[in-house]
């Protein structure tokens, strides 16, 4: 019996809900689900399977992290990839649970947040990030991924 793949959790935070009308100067023209579109072929291509969700509400991510510590420590998740939008700069909340649930989390901003205001410069997850990328559009969503099939299976850097 072949084992069952490993997950991959892609967490979107508030507003992404709108990707494709909202700022697409900034954000792009592709949707939320052309993004899952590009998250479930590297998810493919890396032997993954997706689970793709969507939250405007912070408790509800911080749900979603403490079950992906959880399937991690089960050894049926490789890592979670977080757009945590504006949480991003905001939550200690998201900081803590991510530290707190042990889990392989790459941070992922659509656009360069560097090249921006300078209130999306500081980052609450960076800290407890494995890495971070951010400025290559929804694309960024599939080097995320590649970035979590190459981590060392338990690895926290």
């Amino acid at each position: 019996m072949t084992p069952h793949p490993k997950s991959v959790l892609v967490l979107n935070g508030p507003n992404l809900n709108l990707l494709g009308r909202r700022e697409p100067a900034v954000y792009g023209a592709q949707t939320l689900a052309d993004v899952e579109t590009i998250c479930r072929e590297a998810c493919r291509t890396h032997g993954f399977t997706l689970d793709f969700r969507q939250s405007n509400h912070e408790g509800v991510l911080i749900d979603w992290i403490h079950e992906a510590g959880a399937a991690q420590a089960a050894g049926t998740l490789a890592g979670v990839v977080c757009n945590a939008g504006a949480y991003t700069h905001t939550s200690v909340a998201l900081h803590d649970a991510i530290k707190g649930a042990a889990v392989h989390l790459i941070e992922l901003h659509i656009s360069n947040v560097h090249a921006r205001e300078a209130f999306r410069q500081h980052s609450w997850l960076s800290p407890v990030a494995q890495g971070v990328l951010a400025g290559f559009g929804a694309n960024g969503y599939a080097l995320a991924i590649a970035a979590l099939a190459m981590l060392p299976t338990g690895s926290k850097q």
